[in-house]
């Protein structure tokens, strides 16, 4: 399975794509899609979404794993920010891609065991995961790839939840289990 993960802005939006194939993980590429800062809001999030659905047609991935925002104090930026990923998510309803939205706590957690890591701890796990030789850039590709890690991880996790509900529920229509 081919994830793309996708660290949502309306100036920078980092992308990385990875496969996921039982415990493995391999990148394939990563980078960063930008728009000129002089530009109105509109243009920008128009540009958002062409150069998404190249990207999407250049990569081809199964799925999509996006992180979520997180509001911190600027209101203005995170507003411009939620129009940006609001056109990231409907170029991928529109090519028919599955999106996963993960928390950033939920990244930080499946990547570095705690929701508090800060952006060393995630960039460094990104890099030991990923056997990478050196941290990538931008920041945003790294945070990417960190959303397409989480999706891999958490997509395992509820393999295996299914297959026990499975095996639960197949014992108890049999009787085994009262």
């Amino acid at each position: 399975m081919t994830i793309l993960g996708i660290d949502p802005g309306y100036a920078t939006i980092g992308f990385g794509l990875i496969t996921a194939e039982r415990a493995q993980v391999n990148m394939l590429t990563y980078g960063a899609i930008t728009t000129p800062a002089g530009l109105p809001l509109s243009r920008r999030l128009y540009q958002i979404g062409t150069d998404m659905e190249d990207l999407i047609g250049q990569l081809k991935p199964d799925v999509i794993s996006i992180e979520e925002l997180f509001f911190n104090t600027n209101l203005t930026t995170g507003i411009a920010v939620a129009h940006a990923r609001g056109v990231i998510l409907y170029t991928a309803q529109r090519m028919h891609l599955p999106v996963y939205e993960y928390t950033p706590m939920q990244i930080k957690q499946t990547l570095v065991g705690t929701g508090s890591a800060d952006k060393k701890q995630i960039q460094y796990m990104v890099r030991a995961v990923l056997k990478l030789d050196h941290e990538p850039k931008p920041d945003h590709a790294a945070d990417a790839l960190a959303a397409a890690i989480t999706h891999a991880r958490l997509r395992k996790a509820r393999s295996i939840e299914r297959q026990v509900q499975q095996q639960l529920e197949d014992r108890t229509r049999q009787g085994e289990v009262a």
